[in-house]
């Protein structure tokens, strides 16, 4: 371990030891909290897990609002997402949360002081937490995280992409494997292990060869899916996460195409948003949205429901 990640590591189990100890407090909404989150830094399916957590929580006729950070934003304080504003305002993905999930989502640095307007605007429910994990100044009733095996073989930041060591997964109520990976080598011993099936949707329009490019964490496994998928990539284009594309950026887009020979663009859901008005520029464009299933969700949903309950906070 590099001198930096050791430091690093010795930071986040300071805070760490101050939180198990009650030495700092982490402070409850009157509504039950539920969180999202993982031990990297970015790419590992948080937003569309939560998705797909959100939907099945709305066919079973449970409310719930979002809370989110509002990564990328340049506002401050708290603030509820207007599902047809910025990614300025909002950030991008609270507002694709809000435009696919139609539920409040209120963003703001501080979560707590963000569920407290949640309540005091649409009383008392279930809370998302989304990126929570590390997030302890606001208590939650069930840790869910979101896993990869390359997890295991990662180190402590800088150096590496994990922002805590394996073993705070002692925290966790549930991990999530995607696609029948393996949980061997990680610290689970009582969390529950759920296991979610993620792919992409190809509409059936897509044909010939296409130009990709996106924005987001890990953008050669978007590359993979559609190479898998059966898409024919003439060329692919990534820019940094959350990236807010500009008029230079589509004009470098659309030279790229015509040098490769493309007969269209293929991006993911984040980056159209954060598009904005240029992604008419770009067509034909298609927009490829992340499916997700957990496996045996009915199961999966009755245990989180009776978690919260046994936290004495009643039907969410």
């Amino acid at each position: 371990m590099s001198p930096l990640s050791a430091l690093y590591g010795a930071i986040v189990k300071a805070r760490n030891d101050l939180y198990d100890r009650g030495a700092l407090k982490s402070r409850k909404l009157q509504g039950p909290v539920v969180s999202i989150g993982n031990l990297t830094v970015g790419g590992s399916g948080k937003t569309p897990f939560l998705i797909t957590l959100g939907e099945l929580l709305k066919e079973r006729g449970v409310a719930f609002d979002v809370l989110s950070r509002g990564y990328g934003r340049a506002t401050k304080g708290v603030a509820l997402v207007h599902p047809e504003g910025s990614p300025r305002d909002f950030g991008d993905e609270p507002l694709l949360i809000a435009r696919k999930l139609g539920v409040p989502v209120i963003v703001g640095e501080d979560r707590y002081a963000a569920g407290q307007f949640a309540e005091q605007k649409f009383g008392r429910q279930l809370h998302l937490l989304d990126d929570g994990f590390q997030h302890r100044r606001l208590a939650r009733d069930f840790d869910i995280v979101l896993i990869a095996p390359s997890d295991v073989e990662d180190l402590l930041l800088p150096t590496g992409r994990l922002r805590e060591p394996l073993s705070s997964l002692a925290r966790a109520s549930a991990v999530v494997l995607a696609n029948d990976a393996s949980h061997r080598g990680f610290p689970i011993t009582q969390q529950l292990v759920w296991k979610v099936r993620r792919g992409i949707i190809v509409p059936r329009e897509l044909n010939g060869p296409s130009f990709a490019f996106c924005g987001i964490a890990r953008p050669e496994n978007f590359f993979a899916q559609l190479r898998a998928a059966g898409v024919t990539l003439a060329g692919t284009r990534s820019f940094r996460d959350h990236h807010a594309y500009s008029d230079d950026d589509v004009r470098e887009l659309l030279a790229l195409r015509s040098r490769h020979g493309a007969w269209s663009f293929v991006t993911t859901e984040k980056d159209a948003i954060n598009l904005q008005s240029r992604i008419a520029v770009l067509a034909p464009l298609h927009v490829i949205p992340v499916r997700m299933e957990l496996d045996d969700d009915d199961t999966a949903l009755r245990t989180l429901m009776e978690a919260i309950a046994a936290r004495n906070h009643g039907p969410a």
